[in-house]
């Protein structure tokens, strides 16, 4: 996989390689939507420098979903720490004695030429609160005696702005974007994953027909459609991979070989999505107010309620003139029913305190399971379709 990533794979290795080769404190987000790779480059990097530094570099790793609390942060790193350098770790230690710990185990660290690699995954939600252990983390790496990298990982690409000045004012400030793979990386990564390598223990025949089968099958234009099909619902490469394993796990073991027949039953399991299937059920206003709330978010109206869903919903009826126009307190009922579905929600925590018109709401559906949703749909309007491309 590492071959995939090459180029992003080298940047981070030489970020990471000349702070523990030049004895220097960086600090580095990598940014990407979920399932895009960020996590495993990250550890093809750790693993090779481990090899290449076996003594001068001590990986401490933290998620905002378990440590965003400042002192469950810093137990966890003394803990870490001491199991690291087999030191006596105390669970009755305050924050501050956790604190302190940590600054003198960096400067230990630097004396002796050793780098310690903080990986903070979900690294948005250490930015919640006081962000007292990025500031700690940050100034201490002001420090010449102390030698540290800093790699945050999240899904968010506005998470350096989170930040509070003084803890901005800290940080290096490079970014590495991961972006969903394009249809030519992902015609690369499926051949480069399923096919066989020639020195396995496999017989050598049963290579070259397994090998030969399988490139005739990646150039078939009906394997390709069904490929195209899977991506427009999920192009992340975490998920193509649990998509690979499921048309594996299918394959003939008489012939040994994978066939389209596989890879379309795995498509079908994949595709049975709760949400999805729920539009299945949906009246067909319910299926406007849907199309409407999703065209809002394209128009980056992130904060709207049921009042600019009917501006949206009477805009469409003037512009097509659609026979499927319903009162106000009818499109109420069928946006009470969206809720109670869970297909939308609302984004505040007001309860009861506010009219259910004025409160903000958010779909819980991707554009993807809603297009799928629409194409599944029966007797489905075409304006409603058009509307989504």
């Amino acid at each position: 996989m590492k071959c995939f990533w090459s180029g992003i794979f080298s940047k981070l290795k030489f970020i990471i390689s000349s702070s523990v080769a030049e004895a220097c404190n960086n600090s580095i987000l990598l940014l990407g939507p979920r399932g895009s790779g960020k996590m495993a480059v990250l550890e093809l990097v750790l693993q090779d420098l481990l090899l290449e530094y076996p003594d001068m570099i001590t990986v401490i790793r933290l998620s905002g979903l378990l440590h965003c609390d400042d002192n469950g942060a810093f137990k966890e790193i003394a803990r870490q720490l001491c199991s690291e350098y087999q030191l006596l770790f105390s669970k009755m230690a305050s924050f501050d004695d956790n604190s302190q710990f940590m600054i003198a185990m960096l400067r230990e660290c630097g004396l002796a030429h050793k780098t310690i690699v903080f990986v903070l995954d979900e690294f948005d939600l250490f930015a919640q609160g006081k962000q007292r252990l990025l500031y700690s983390l940050l100034d201490a790496m002001q420090s010449v005696s102390s030698q540290a990298v800093v790699i945050g990982i999240s899904c968010r690409l506005d998470a350096d702005q989170l930040l509070e000045k003084r803890v901005r004012s800290r940080f290096s400030h490079r970014k590495l974007l991961f972006l969903p793979p394009c249809k030519e990386d992902v015609e690369r990564l499926l051949e480069h994953i399923l096919t066989l390598p020639i020195d396995s223990d496999l017989p050598h025949d049963y290579i070259i027909k397994f090998n030969a089968k399988l490139h005739n099958m990646l150039a078939d234009e009906r394997f390709k459609k069904i490929i195209n099909t899977y991506l427009d619902s999920d192009s992340t490469v975490k998920q193509l991979v649990r998509y690979l394993f499921c048309a594996i796990s299918k394959m003939n073991l008489k012939s040994g070989m994978l066939t389209l027949e596989n890879f379309e039953h795995a498509l079908s399991n994949i595709q049975r999505q709760p949400k999805q299937e729920c539009i299945k059920d949906c009246s067909i206003l319910e299926l406007y107010i849907l199309v409407c709330m999703k065209r809002l978010e394209v128009k980056e109206q992130n904060s709207y309620n049921f009042n600019s869903v009917m501006k949206e919903y009477k805009s469409i009826h003037d512009s097509f003139q659609t026979s499927d126009y319903y009162s106000r307190s009818v499109c109420l009922r069928a946006f009470e029913h969206l809720l109670q579905r869970e297909l939308i929600c609302f984004t505040d925590n007001r309860g009861n305190n506010q009219s259910i018109e004025f409160r903000p709401v958010k779909l819980l559906i991707s554009s993807p399971e809603l297009h799928l949703g629409l194409k599944a749909y029966r007797s489905c309007p075409v304006i409603l379709q058009k509307l989504m491309n």
